[in-house]
């Protein structure tokens, strides 16, 4: 890791907490963003695990404005800017700057398949009309595509495009990104990938988007101060309980599936409520009772509270 970076450490991609009738809930964002600032977890609202594709313009809007008043002093704010109208990803960038973000998050739009040139040229015309620093965000289990790396080195040495976040499940591609860009000042590599989370941050990443950072952002904040002690062994041993937890809302379902029940652990942690949006749904009954058994035996296993104020 490059502790001089401004853009690094623990960002957490943040659920977005609704009531029952599908409306923002801003008393679960203020228990949120407060238990991310106590373990020096950065928030990135409106992503995949934000459920942004499901979200309409103005529940989106009124996440970044709620998500800047409580942006806490010396935190940073990313915010998810993705849409499939170019246009849209203009406003909602101009909105997130607007309130306080200190840089927004874009993927590939992903009704059609582009070409490499149409990637380049799409990532080129968005940081253009932005003005704020822009991270690339590659996630091909719901763009269907994959930024080849060159293409992302292209657009690395745009003045707006300061780092890129990979949700990509590849060993490789994390070698090579790291063989990239571990290296360069002026521009981050974040990874979305929690199984590799100690791996990367041992060989150069800058920092990690764990979904499971909602919960329990402890793990990863040790996890980077362990790394920058050159404590691999603590690091390691971190992605162990890192996996754990991953598995109690990840194994065996789908990515739809996994954050309803994401929700069900934070519901039972204090911070939110288990609401999610169509097309998503609850699962059927009995899931939600065997999560909550296998999420108390790991909390009992790694010897933490059953509560929101867990410190790991």
């Amino acid at each position: 890791m490059n502790n001089k970076k401004k853009y690094s450490g623990v960002i957490v991609p943040a659920v977005t907490p609704l009531t029952q009738n599908l409306k923002l809930d801003h008393e679960a964002l203020a228990k949120m963003f407060n238990y991310f600032h106590e373990h020096h977890a950065m928030p990135f609202i409106n992503g995949t695990t934000g459920e942004s594709s499901s979200l309409s313009f103005d529940l989106k809007k009124e996440y970044l404005v709620a998500a800047g008043k409580l942006k806490s002093t010396g935190d940073l704010l990313y915010a998810g800017i993705s849409a499939n109208c170019f246009e849209e990803s203009v406003t909602l960038a101009k909105i997130a700057f607007d309130n306080g973000a200190d840089a927004v998050v874009a993927m590939l739009p992903s009704y059609y398949i582009l070409s490499e040139d149409q990637m380049l040229k799409y990532f080129e015309q968005l940081a253009e009309a932005i003005t704020g620093p822009v991270i690339i965000y590659n996630i091909p289990l719901t763009t269907r595509m994959s930024i080849p790396l060159d293409i992302i080195d292209k657009l690395s040495r745009h003045e707006n495009i300061i780092g890129t976040k990979d949700s990509e499940r590849s060993d490789e591609r994390l070698k090579e990104s790291l063989s990239l860009w571990s290296t360069r000042e002026d521009f981050c590599h974040f990874l979305g990938w929690a199984p590799k989370s100690a791996e990367a941050l041992i060989n150069g990443s800058d920092g990690l988007v764990p979904s499971t950072g909602n919960f329990c952002p402890g793990i990863y904040n040790e996890m980077v101060n362990a790394v920058k002690a050159s404590d691999h062994d603590r690091a390691l041993k971190l992605q162990k309980t890192s996996d754990a937890f991953g598995d109690i809302y990840q194994r065996g379902k789908s990515l739809g599936e996994s954050l309803w029940a994401l929700k069900v652990l934070m519901n039972d942690a204090g911070l939110c409520a288990e609401y999610v949006a169509p097309p998503l749904y609850p699962m059927a009954d009995g899931e939600r009772e065997k999560l909550l058994k296998n999420y108390r035996h790991a909390l009992a296993k790694n010897n933490l509270p059953i509560n929101a104020n867990t410190n790991v």
